[in-house]
Formats: structure tokens, sequence, C-alpha cells
């Protein structure tokens, strides 16, 4: 359900407690007609149950620049970074330029690499999907995106990935995605994340256990 709380329970200390999968998604396009923003709002249609998923914008980061951040962040980066931070994965929708992803997708994966240490995209879970006209979907930009979100350990998502190919012949007019294979595999992929989320979020709390007990005076 969009733009609304929804919980999913874990186990914590032997008691069950609510939790949000709250989801930053984002597109790789800025265009408003894109095939990539209508993919993102397809995915808080078909969010299962205990996932909210929000779309931010990331057309107003400035190019990173050391300098820059040297002075503080930006009031956009900062913003960008606590949404990044508060959520528990990341939902990203890419086309592909030139064999590649955009350069505004570039310049949010840079801001959110820093700094190192405390990150916001280390450690997240992110999963990937995009939509083209091509017959190849965004293989290509994928693969790309996969490789530098890998450097900056995200925790990605596996596949099989969400390619959609001819996009134009799988959304209607008002940009809706109409396709019924498409809506299942990005059913599938959103549960597949989900599950993702609460496998790494038990590890972490794991870890967490785990160092605590090791630092406790024996």
């Amino acid at each position: 359900m969009p733009n609304a709380w929804c919980f999913s329970t874990h186990l914590d200390d032997g008691a069950w407690h609510t939790v949000a999968d709250r989801i930053v998604a984002i597109a790789g396009s800025l265009r408003h007609g894109s095939y990539n923003r209508a993919l993102l709002r397809a995915a808080q249609e078909l969010a299962p149950e205990g996932m909210d998923v929000e779309i931010i914008e990331i057309g107003g980061l400035p190019f990173y620049n050391a300098d820059v951040e040297a002075q503080g962040d930006p009031p956009t980066v900062a913003a960008y970074k606590a949404a990044l931070g508060d959520a528990d994965g990341v939902l990203i929708a890419t086309p592909e330029y030139n064999d590649g992803i955009p350069g505004v997708l570039t310049t949010a994966i840079d801001w959110g690499s820093r700094l190192p240490g405390r990150a916001p995209l280390s450690g997240k879970p992110v999963a990937l999907m995009g939509a083209s006209p091509s017959r190849i979907g965004t293989a290509r930009a994928q693969l790309h995106l996969r490789q530098l979100l890998s450097h900056v350990h995200a925790h990605l998502l596996p596949p099989p990935e969400l390619l959609i190919a001819s996009a134009h012949e799988r959304f209607d007019k008002s940009l809706r995605l109409s396709d019924e294979g498409s809506r299942d595999v990005l059913s599938k992929l959103l549960q597949r994340f989900s599950r993702w989320i609460a496998r790494e979020r038990a590890a972490s709390e794991a870890e967490r256990e785990y160092a605590t007990r090791e630092a406790a005076p024996r």
C-alpha cells in the first residue's frame, strides 16, 4: 500500500515486535514521463504487506566535490543521506544510458558512499530493477550498478533481476505497468526483497549480540 505504514513482525529476545520495512525508492531518470519512475509507482502498488515504498528525488543533488563536503554536506545531500540512513532498504530503478547508468545515479551513489565508516549505503539492503524500450531491458546498466554498489559494500539482493524490455509495450498510456507477466515478476522481486531485509536484519542483530558477549568481562 503506497504512502502508508505497514508492519511485519520479527523475533527479538523471545518476544514479537512490529517493524516497518521502510523502502526508499530512487529513479535513475529525471524525466517526468520516465518508465522507471512509473516502475517505482508500480512497486508502491504491488508492495507486499509489511513494506512501505517512498519515492525520493535525487535531481537536486550536486556533483560530488570533496571541497564542498569539507565545508559540510549541502542541505539536499544531508536530507538524502538521512533518508537512506532511516530506510530498511533501497530500491533503484535505472534506465540505460550509453551501456551504463545515468550520471545522476552515479552522483547519488557518490554521496551515499561518504564518509567511509558511516556511509549510509554501506551495509544497506538494495534491490535493482529497470525498464527500457530496448530489447535487452537494462541488463548492462544493472551490471554496472551492481559493480558500483558492491564496491561501496551495499548488500545487494541476488538475481534474478527485473529487466523490463520493450517498455513501451508493458506500460499503458497513463504509464501504469499493465503487462501481467512484468507485474508478477515485480511482485515476486519485492517479496524476495522483504525476505532479504529480514535476513540482513537478523544477521545484524546476531552480530551485535556476539560483539556484546565478546566485550563482556570474563
